[in-house]
């Protein structure tokens, strides 16, 4: 069996418009810096990234209470930058603060859709004194300056406020999923020896409640450091409470004064702390600066999407992982219009999607891979009824393509005349390593090349430079924007990233460009298969999988195989109708025909669902746990436990 879209996987899918190109910011700043050409830029770049990176932040006309001498210090190498040394820089005074002096004030800044499609919205004015508000609350709370304040939320309105708080404060937010249990909780407050929770009695997902107070209350009591929780009455429910450690924000939000100017930090004062899994079972606090991560989050929405003052951006996302706090300092700082969903985006009719980008006229529409996955078999149909004339770009990140989802996404939602901007990073990068851009022509499923800014390179085993084959996505100059280390544990920063080659940064991707010269990321390095001899990442194997017309999604994994070295194993999910016992029989001789005979799986197993995170990214370290009987260390950021279970009894039947 073949994809019906092999034909068209290298040809170019779209080109941009001159009213496209004449809008974009990226031209604006290629002019600035005199150069003509994207190739051009990126030799530029490379050349020297620190005058790339000033005319950059000129170009973007931030707000800094004290100029700041250079860019960056590397007087204790590239792993250790010192940032814009002298630089006086609070990242919500350009968030927030500035849009109040000019017409964005009116503008809205916020718009929340609810579980049950209810709708809040909030101008720049309106967030400005709720923000205030909080932060007034939340120093009466006894919050200070590098005090680490955690924020378990679902995407509300006041969750934005939250972290524009902290900001103001000076005080480093913790963000925490909303779906986290107590020992992930407990876990990353630890480490981090947060002093206040912000958390919700609940909040509504697929018509249910989720009692979010609950999971919090288990975990404080395991954390006698966090002295206060702040909680926001999200449902009229009741829940346990400590009056001594437990404040209504309601209470405390009538009597707090709405006028609070940013405090002065340093351009390198952390804000924000991001954990991410680790595969030990341990967390890594990745260090945020107020002059990293909010600047690359708008750098990058600037000039990779063209996000300008008069756009509405969605992204299907939630606060614990890194596009949530990515929407909201760089959508705010560029003085956009962000739109945050509380539920899920099938609920309460699979066109949920379509009608909020009707409803809002989004003109940014960010999804997972995995979401259109989802929401292809449910038809063309529900889309084409909605309005969706006001989208100009398609965003995409978390995962690789298949041909057929990603034809799908731009022909069906996009009609065809909106570009897929393929994004790729990480929560250490603050964003994106390689991008496409809507100045450029884009090759479906590829990425046109590096993020502007990032000296980016795919190597060897002995970290030589290659153009031809799969290798290791590497960078070789620092960014704006890259974490300053590891919470606490200096460490583990350098021996993860810097350690394999010299001055190096492995980012952990296998990579790899075209003979037309466009990028592909071809999964996790520590995921990629050698199968005899040959190494081969998980999305081709995917993509192979899916695309028989039996499979609707697949996840390939590799298991310890005596002569092979790995062996393949793939799971599936089927599409709607029944499973023959020679279904799986079938689709494995297909991925063989695909990619060689030496690349058959040694097994196809059909399931019901695959373990995901919530923003849809399919967990392979998790499955292969399961599948193997190992222990699988953190599993916090899982959505779905019972697909685990469903694997592990498979491996035992």
């Amino acid at each position: 069996m073949t994809d019906s879209n092999d034909s068209r996987a290298d040809t170019i899918a779209w080109e941009p418009d001159e009213r496209t190109i004449e809008r974009s910011r990226l031209r604006r700043l290629m002019a600035r810096m005199h150069v003509p050409r994207l190739d051009a830029l990126y030799e530029a770049v490379a050349s020297d990234p620190e005058q790339y990176w000033r005319h950059a932040i000129a170009d973007l006309d931030l707000e800094w209470h004290r100029p700041y001498e250079r860019i960056w210090d590397l007087s204790r190498g590239k792993a250790w930058p010192a940032w814009f040394p002298g630089g006086g820089f609070n990242y919500v005074t350009s968030a927030l603060e500035r849009h109040l002096r000019g017409h964005q004030r009116d503008m809205p800044a916020v718009i929340w859709e609810g579980d049950d499609e209810s709708v809040r919205t909030l101008t720049f004015a309106e967030l400005d004194a709720m923000t205030n508000r909080m932060a007034n609350a939340l120093r009466a709370l006894g919050v200070n300056k590098g005090d680490r304040v955690g924020i378990f939320l679902p995407m509300l309105p006041e969750t934005v406020a939250a972290t524009l708080a902290c900001g103001k404060l000076g005080a480093i937010y913790v963000p925490l999923f909303s779906g986290y249990g107590e020992d992930a909780i407990v876990s990353r407050l630890a480490d981090c020896d947060a002093t206040v929770l912000i958390t919700a009695n609940g909040f509504e997902r697929r018509g249910k409640q989720v009692l979010m107070k609950d999971a919090a209350d288990k975990a404080l009591a395991r954390l006698p450091g966090v002295s206060k929780c702040l909680v926001i009455k999200r449902l009229v429910v009741e829940c346990s409470w400590n009056p001594d450690r437990d404040v209504w924000w309601h209470e405390l939000e009538a009597e707090a004064s709405s006028e609070f100017a940013a405090i002065p930090t340093t351009a390198d004062d952390p804000y924000m702390i991001l954990y991410t899994s680790g595969t030990t079972g341990r967390p890594k606090g990745s260090v945020h600066i107020h002059a990293g991560f909010p600047i690359k989050a708008t750098h990058d929405l600037a000039y990779c999407f063209d996000v300008q003052d008069d756009d509405v951006l969605f992204w299907l996302t939630d606060l614990g992982w890194m596009m949530g706090p990515w929407l909201i300092a760089g959508g705010l700082t560029l003085g956009a219009t962000i739109v945050l969903l509380e539920g899920a985006p099938d609920y309460p009719g699979p066109d949920r999607l379509w009608k909020m980008v009707e409803r809002h006229r989004i003109t940014t529409l960010g999804l997972a891979p995995t979401a259109i996955r989802a929401l292809m078999p449910h038809g063309a149909s529900l889309v084409e009824a909605t309005d969706r004339s006001s989208l100009r770009a398609l965003g995409s990140t978390g995962e690789t393509w298949n041909p057929d989802p990603w034809w799908w996404y731009f022909e069906v939602v996009g009609e065809g005349r909106c570009p897929i901007v393929n994004y790729s990073g990480g929560t250490e990068t603050s964003g994106g390593i390689v991008s496409g851009f809507t100045i450029a022509p884009i090759k479906p499923s590829s990425f046109t090349g590096p993020v502007p800014g990032m000296v980016a390179d795919i190597v060897d085993e002995e970290g030589a430079s290659m153009r031809s084959g799969v290798g290791e996505l590497v960078l070789r100059e620092p960014w704006v924007g890259m974490t300053n280390g590891i919470w606490r544990d200096s460490e583990r920063y350098e021996e993860t990233y810097w350690s394999r080659f010299p001055d190096t940064w492995v980012h952990g991707d296998y990579a790899e460009i075209d003979d037309d010269g466009y990028w592909y990321i071809r999964g996790r390095s520590d995921d990629t298969l050698k199968v005899a001899g040959k190494r081969i990442g998980p999305a081709e194997i995917e993509s192979a999988a899916v695309a028989h017309p039996l499979v609707r999604e697949a996840a390939a994994i590799g298991v310890p195989h005596e002569t092979k070295g790995d062996a393949i194993v793939v799971f599936a999910i089927a599409m709607p109708g029944e499973v023959t016992d020679s279904a799986a029989d079938e689709v494995r001789r297909s991925i063989g025909e695909r990619l060689g005979a030496a690349l058959r799986p040694e097994k196809v197993v059909f399931v019901s669902d695959l373990p995901k995170t919530r923003n849809a990214k399919i967990m392979r370290r998790a499955i292969r746990s399961a599948w193997l009987g190992l222990s699988p260390g953190d599993m916090s950021a899982l959505e779905n436990p019972a697909a685990i279970d469903e694997i592990a009894s498979l491996r035992q039947s």
